[in-house]
């Protein structure tokens, strides 16, 4: 089977359970985001100059998976999309998020004060991947608010990311403090 499939070529994409719609619609731009945050992440892993970091964003990456499928998901078909076996993001994902911050706050990286990012490529990439993270944070915020999230863990757990993955950026500018 070819990748090309011509059935895009319209503007429109199909949502699980092959829901068409718009190319640019909200729930599109949402998951769309997320994965651009996937690749922006494993640019990140690829960049990283430690085995804590690589193994640890190695981990967001697989995380993200689910939380993908979930935006790509219509609120009518959760239920389905629960019942075939799939994963929901929860708070115990967001709280393993929590405990790095913590790990690396404790570890004397600070979260204090702006950086400019480029001290390394290491950390470039780790902001990099933090600002496409903001961003689709953006965009489920906005799912969110046209009453078209019922996970509210979702933005909950991307804006912890984005919390971690500026720690790790800091922490790559001051490398060696945790292995």
């Amino acid at each position: 089977m070819s990748i090309v499939t011509k059935r895009g070529d319209r503007g429109t994409t199909a949502l699980m359970y092959n829901r068409s719609v718009s190319k640019c619609d909200p729930r599109v731009e949402a998951y769309g985001s997320v994965d651009e945050l996937n690749a922006a992440l494993g640019l990140a892993r690829a960049a990283a100059e430690d085995d804590f970091a690589r193994q640890h964003l190695a981990v967001m990456q697989q995380e993200l998976v689910p939380l993908m499928g979930e935006l790509a998901t219509a609120e009518e078909d959760l239920p389905r999309y629960v019942q075939d076996g799939h994963t929901l993001v929860t708070p115990d994902m967001t709280a393993r998020l929590e405990e790095l911050v913590g790990q690396i706050e404790r570890a004397k990286v600070s979260a204090k004060g702006w950086a400019t990012p480029g001290a390394n490529a290491a950390a470039a990439a780790l902001d990099f991947a933090r600002t496409v993270c903001r961003r689709a944070e953006r965009r489920a915020c906005a799912l969110q608010e046209a009453g078209q999230l019922q996970n509210a863990e979702i933005v909950v757990y991307l804006n912890r990311l984005s919390d971690v993955l500026w720690l790790f950026a800091r922490r790559s500018e001051a490398p060696k403090v945790i292995d």
